[in-house]
């Protein structure tokens, strides 16, 4: 989960997965949406899919990216745990 964690620090890496939140792209249309070169999409996808957060499969030349959802679920079932036993424990006070 760490690999996941670090992969989502970064606010270019979730820039990208919101934009694969709304449909399956190429790093071409990554790099252009988001305005980085193609190498520094690709760089950013790659990690993201090591981290298992987004997906790739070939279609002819191109690869296509699309989210993958079962890391970002643990990841937040996780966080809700420890949010439920902060509250249980009366724990209210907002992070600073």
């Amino acid at each position: 989960m760490s690999t996941t964690y670090k992969a989502l620090a970064d606010p270019t890496r979730r820039s990208i997965l919101d934009l694969l939140a709304r449909g399956e792209r190429t790093a071409t249309e990554v790099a252009d949406a988001m305005g980085v070169s193609g190498p520094n999409a690709s760089y950013h996808l790659d990690l993201l899919r090591q981290a298992g957060l987004v997906s790739a499969e070939k279609d002819g030349r191109f690869v296509r990216y699309r989210l993958a959802t079962t890391a970002l679920e643990e990841a937040a079932s996780w966080m809700l745990t420890l949010l439920r036993a902060g509250e249980a424990d009366g724990e209210t006070e907002a992070a600073t």
